[in-house]
């Protein structure tokens, strides 16, 4: 019995689809590249120049707009921490990711008693919360899913 002969090519709309998907990656990526010099930058500012870097450091309202953005990033980290607790066995990505967050959030303030003096005592409390405390919740949420514990229903 013969063979039938397979076709050597796709139609054009397989190779159209896949190029167009390739560069829509592409050019995503390297504006996420782009778009991420900003965040970095202004990170690694603020630590190395700290309220230097908010503008004019006798401005009341550069600072405070700093203040309100940095306080709006850590409402966003606890709501989701809460959004996680439901069925926290099954969140172990979001709470590490999360987690990497606050130690870098905590690296950064430790850093910043080396570079800028040392706060007050409430400082303190927050680099305890970012170096400790949320580290071991991350283990212990780790601990959780590899045992099997779900939430009851």
């Amino acid at each position: 019995m013969a063979r039938k002969p397979r076709a050597c090519f796709a139609p054009a709309s397989v190779y159209l689809e896949a190029m167009t998907s390739k560069l829509t990656r592409r050019n995503l990526q390297i504006a996420i590249a782009v778009a991420g010099i900003v965040p970095v930058g202004a990170g690694l500012g603020g630590i190395l120049l700290g309220t230097n870097f908010a503008g004019d450091p006798q401005s009341l309202p550069d600072l405070t707009s700093m203040y309100v953005y940095l306080s709006g990033l850590l409402l966003a980290i606890g709501l989701i921490f809460y959004a996680s607790i439901p069925h926290i066995e099954r969140h172990t990505a979001r709470v590490r990711l999360l987690t990497l967050i606050v130690v870098i959030g905590g690296l950064a303030r430790l850093a910043g008693i080396f570079l800028h003096g040392i706060p007050g005592a409430s400082m303190f409390f927050g680099l305890f919360m970012e170096l400790i405390v949320t580290p071991f919740l991350c283990w212990w949420q780790s601990r959780i899913a590899v045992s099997g514990l779900r939430s009851p229903a």
